[in-house]
């Protein structure tokens, strides 16, 4: 069974949903229309696939990944020196009293997709399917 990315069994609240996929939309934007002032930053396609929340709502976590699936070391560097800019402009969008701090990580869900897809296209399950 895959670990879960929430620390409650329960799953996330309606607020903590609600608050990252603003998040995620706002992070989305400020990344494709070059808002924060990194040369570095602005060259790269990033996309943020899923932002999850802590319940208190004080840290998010944004799971990116460059166009391609390259350059992921130098993303993620990018991403991590201007946390402080990216903060700030997320926050002026957001009607919270905190602004969630921000952490970076790689979204590795097109990287397990892959690995299932080869999984499935093996001739030895292949041949387990199929008798079924």
């Amino acid at each position: 069974m895959a670990r879960s990315r929430f620390s409650d069994t329960s799953g996330p609240s309606q607020r903590q949903l609600r608050v990252a996929e603003l998040i995620r939309r706002r992070l989305s934007d400020i990344l494709t229309q070059g808002d924060i002032h990194d040369p570095d930053l602005n060259r790269l396609s990033i996309t943020v696939g899923e932002v999850t929340c802590t319940p208190d709502l004080r840290t998010a976590t944004a799971y990116v990944l460059p166009l391609g699936g390259g350059q992921r070391d130098e993303a993620l560097d990018a991403l991590r020196r201007n946390r402080s800019e990216i903060r700030r402009v997320v926050g002026r969008s957001l009607q919270l009293k905190f602004t969630p701090e921000i952490r970076y990580e790689i979204d590795e869900t097109f990287d397990r997709l892959d690995d299932t897809r080869a999984m499935f296209a093996d001739e030895n399950v292949r041949r387990d399917l199929d008798r079924e």
